[in-house]
């Protein structure tokens, strides 16, 4: 009796600390067995099965032998991941994958387990996902990430799988959050992400730098003004209309010349005359929407109207826009929403009012508004993502340090490339500048 004591007390104490290293011990092997006894009759009580098929009972009465019972879906698989199960089931003649979706929280409380999400992977066959413990309390990558060309891991999911920055596949995004929502931690997470990549960074941060200067080694071009700001931007403009002279040159369209190799993009170009990416990173959006004057206004829509053509011609010259601030909504003057309609990702954090998640989510994920404005004060790092599909999940970023992004990025300094265009706003870093130094339009100078 005292060795059963010290073993479940010690199995409790380790759950409670290390909830990680109690599923991987012991709680897979229970949720399994849990899962396997369960199975039928849950799936009974949940709804999801189907009476025996007309055959099956016509046998049984010719026979002699019991009336079989309603079918359940078939398990296809049944694999143990570090943060939970993965289930896979083919669906019964008429049966559907909202039938599973709709009874995801029964099927948590039903297995004792603290998540269960579901997602379709073809026609008939359905993968449910089920989390043994809050993967988002303390948020540990796993070792084994996906690392493509402009495909960044930046947070965990509440399923336990890894959220990717897909620059490819989304080319722009947004993302909001108030103060100490953890909104900078994610976008540390996002510059410490691209530092490896062979990509071009461009930070526009109207705080005087405070945010992006301490990574100045890796950026290629550095903004801390609303008047550099708009001179970058057009900068980037005239850079990204050199990009499509570049690709039209290289076309050669003729009967000749199969369809892989017409060139409409940059990803299309051979890779030697291949322009670098860039990535723009905006922070605090509403600094350079604000106006007080005639001049200032004139300066604000000039922005704007840069913003919106990157956003839309952009993508194809390898440009991407990555919009952050506090605030983002229709009062901060024409062209925010046309802008707003143009960044396909969307990530929001903790914000202070429901308007903010309207602009974020009302127009792809009405579900997710609440969802954004539910997210309390004392989780910081925890947001709602989401797409132009209508999904959405709770992602939270593993916290990273402006000591840890530093040290990435100066160990990542060589990969920054020179863009010739850009050559005038890149931030001088050999040594650190005064307080009343201004980080604005300089020469090129060595890293």
């Amino acid at each position: 009796m005292v060795a059963v004591v010290v073993v479940v007390a010690a199995a409790g104490l380790l759950r409670w600390r290390r909830p990680a290293w109690y599923w991987l011990s012991i709680g897979v092997t229970l949720a399994t067995v849990r899962v396997l006894v369960r199975y039928a009759s849950v799936m009974d009580a949940c709804g999801l099965t189907v009476p025996p098929a007309r055959w099956r009972l016509a046998l049984a009465r010719m026979t002699g032998r019991e009336a079989p019972g309603p079918r359940s879906p078939r398990i296809l698989r049944l694999r143990p991941t570090r943060t939970g199960l993965l289930l896979r089931l083919k669906l019964r003649p008429g049966q559907d994958a909202f039938d599973v979706a709709a009874t995801t929280d029964r099927l948590r409380h039903s297995f004792s387990l603290y998540g269960v999400t579901s997602r379709e992977i073809r026609s008939g066959v359905v993968e449910v996902r089920m989390t043994g413990y809050d993967v988002l309390k303390r948020v540990q990558m796993p070792a084994r990430l996906d690392t493509r060309p402009m495909r960044i891991p930046v947070a965990l999911r509440e399923d336990g799988s890894v959220h990717y920055r897909d620059y490819r596949a989304v080319p722009h995004g947004l993302t909001l959050g108030a103060t100490e929502s953890g909104k900078s931690v994610y976008q540390r997470n996002l510059v410490a992400g691209l530092a490896p990549h062979h990509v071009a960074l461009v930070g526009i941060d109207c705080k005087q730098g405070v945010e992006l200067f301490p990574l100045a080694r890796r950026f290629s071009a550095l903004a801390d003004n609303a008047d550099t700001a708009l001179e970058l931007l057009e900068a980037l403009v005239t850079h990204m209309e050199e990009v499509y002279q570049l690709i039209r040159a290289e076309q050669r369209i003729s009967v000749a010349v199969p369809d892989a190799e017409i060139a409409a993009d940059v990803w299309a170009l051979p890779e030697d005359i291949r322009p670098v990416p860039v990535v723009v990173l905006v922070d605090e959006v509403a600094e350079l929407a604000l106006y007080a004057s005639k001049d200032e206004e004139k300066r604000r829509d000039r922005i704007i109207t840069a913003l919106v053509r990157i956003a839309q011609l952009g993508r194809a010259a390898g440009i991407y826009l990555e919009i952050c601030g506090q605030r983002f909504g229709s009062e901060l003057g024409k062209g925010i929403t046309m802008l707003r309609a143009q960044l396909t990702g969307r990530t929001a954090h903790r914000v202070n009012d429901e308007t903010s998640a309207n602009m974020a989510f009302g127009d792809i994920a009405p579900d997710a508004v609440l969802a954004a404005i539910q997210i309390p004060a004392e989780t910081r790092g925890l947001a709602i993502a989401g797409d132009s599909t209508g999904g959405w999940h709770r992602i939270r970023a593993p916290h990273t340090s402006l000591r840890e992004a530093v040290n990435i990025c100066n160990k990542h300094a060589h990969r920054t490339p020179v863009v010739p265009a850009l050559a005038a706003f890149r931030p001088i870093t050999a040594a650190v500048p005064s307080a009343r130094d201004r980080l604005s339009k300089t020469a090129p100078a060595s890293a």
